[in-house]
């Protein structure tokens, strides 16, 4: 309208239309964020619609007829007023957006985005600020449609609703699926393939069928259903299976951090104080008391045992101290502070980090990747930096940092393989990493020993021995009691929900209350 009518400056417009676009963005996603799962995408779509029949009646932008003699775009006294021109201000845009999204995604904020969309709270757990990050992915997406919109504008001199509405949005849910949402270059190949594909077909189906009529469409569903069948996650991932050229870069990467740039250790409190204190802890689901009036204290430097029957709320009450769930009555304190009603990312911060009893990992991630989700915190470049390249040196240590906690539980074979085709074991092998990864004063392993073999564990337990040497501090939940009376320190023992006893190895062993638990009343 500013061009159009006033006169005003192609290049002025772009700077307030990203200005206007951020602010709507801004305002939009504070309402839809707040959704997940399929209502997230849904809700985007209704927006669209809303807006389509908002923009196609309003006076001011010429209804449903549009605007016309959109004025060209001028780079000094180069007027870009014909197609071959303009196509070289879209193309150096489009790559130069490109490129800010593979930087992006290659970096430590790119690790946290890729894990939003199914792994959300094991990222919460490990600092990530989800809300937020959800906000600036939505921000950038909603600038580059934002900076789209100007160009198209300004290229076909002409621009109306009709360019915006459904069937456009499912045009580019087609591309997306084609190429893979999960590479950048999908979007290309997606683009590419959809565009082509669809004028190549409305060519050559009518003089096929001598007749004319839609036939791309029908065409068009068939394929797309045996791309579905074949490739789901895109064509992209899988021509990437065949071509790994982004591990090898990643080793490459995480092999150029010397020796004496190692990232920077948390301070271990006191051996023997305070550490961690849970006061009658108190969690229901409908009736059922999943947690109730759970008392403990944990000693910083000791490896303290949480175990109890199946179903004994040992993994809820890990939930509840890390924040996954909030509590229904008492408190948490961690070296004295209040935290049961902190974020996750706000207990992280802290030094708490956990593995989870279900394996918590990205499957599509490569090994190492996974492991340096654990060391968010510890970098401080942000999404500018990441987009211009200018986080390197961060990236080579937070990597080599995930590599060294690879190779310490017995996996520096593995760091390039996707998670999710490692053995069960493993996975929990590459969660124990991950959380070291974050330099925890307080590891919450929730059943690490599930699914190893007995030199496996044997190792394990070596390696949390030397943990706790250094200084740190372990709460374990774990079945396996040949593995957790030889590794502890104290134990505490829950049955329903309720602490059943306490005390060191050899006295739980001899409690008739804890045999009866485990074993069963004998008569």
């Amino acid at each position: 309208v500013l061009s159009t009518l006033y006169g005003v400056s192609p290049w002025l417009t772009l700077w307030l239309c990203l200005a206007f676009t951020a602010f709507a963005a801004w305002a939009l996603g504070a309402i839809t964020l707040r959704l997940s799962g399929h209502y997230l995408p849904l809700c985007t779509i209704a927006w669209g619609i809303a807006l389509y029949f908002l923009f196609g009646n309003l006076a001011i932008l010429g209804q449903y007829n549009g605007l016309d003699n959109v004025p060209a775009v001028s780079i000094g006294s180069w007027k870009l007023d014909t197609g071959r021109e303009t196509y070289y201000l879209i193309w150096l845009i489009a790559i130069a957006a490109l490129l800010a999204g593979r930087n992006l995604l290659d970096s430590r904020m790119g690790r946290a985005i890729r894990t939003l969309r199914f792994r959300a709270v094991m990222a919460a757990s490990f600092g990530v600020d989800t809300t937020a990050l959800k906000t600036l992915v939505f921000l950038y997406a909603a600038l580059l449609a934002g900076v789209s919109g100007w160009l198209y504008a300004h290229f076909l001199r002409f621009v109306s609703p009709h360019a915006f509405n459904v069937n456009a949005g499912i045009d580019y849910l087609f591309m997306a699926v084609i190429g893979g949402a999960s590479n950048v270059w999908g979007a290309v190949i997606g683009a590419s393939v959809l565009t082509v594909l669809k004028e190549w077909l409305k060519d050559i189906l009518p003089k096929l069928f001598q007749a004319q009529g839609n036939f791309e469409i029908v065409v068009f569903g068939l394929l797309m259903m045996l791309l579905l069948h074949r490739t789901r996650d895109g064509l992209v991932p899988a021509m990437l299976r065949w071509w790994p050229q982004g591990a090898r870069a990643s080793e490459a990467l995480a092999s150029t951090a010397s020796a004496n740039s190692d990232l920077p250790r948390r301070a271990q409190p006191q051996s023997g104080s305070p550490l961690l204190e849970v006061r009658a802890l108190q969690k229901n689901f409908g009736g059922l008391a999943a947690v109730s009036n759970l008392s403990f204290e944990m000693k910083s430097g000791e490896i303290l045992g949480l175990i109890g029957p199946n179903g004994a709320g040992k993994s809820t009450a890990f939930n509840l101290i890390t924040s996954v769930l909030l509590p229904d009555g008492g408190e948490t304190r961690f070296r004295g502070e209040r935290i049961d009603r902190l974020s996750q990312s706000e207990i992280a911060r802290r030094g708490i980090c956990r593995t989870f009893q279900h394996v918590n990992l990205v499957s599509a991630m490569s090994v190492l990747e996974n492991t340096a989700i654990g060391a968010h915190l510890r970098g401080r470049q942000g999404t500018v930096a990441a987009m211009l390249r200018r986080d390197r040196a961060e990236e080579a240590q937070l990597l080599a940092e995930a590599r060294h906690q690879l190779q310490r539980v017995g996996l520096g074979a593995h760091l390039h393989e996707a998670a999710g085709s490692l053995p069960l074991g493993q996975q929990r092998l590459v969660e124990i990493a991950r959380a070291l990864c974050a330099d925890p004063t307080l590891l919450l392993l929730d059943e690490p020993a599930a699914g190893l073999r007995y030199g496996e564990k044997q190792a394990l337990a070596e390696l949390l021995r030397k943990l706790r040497a250094e200084g740190m501090s372990i709460l374990l939940v774990e079945h396996d009691m040949d593995f957790v009376m030889g590794l502890v320190d104290r134990l505490v023992v829950m049955d329903f929900g309720e602490k059943l006893a306490e005390g060191l190895p050899h006295e739980i062993q001899n409690n008739e209350a804890v045999r009866e638990a485990y074993l069963g009343g004998i008569e």
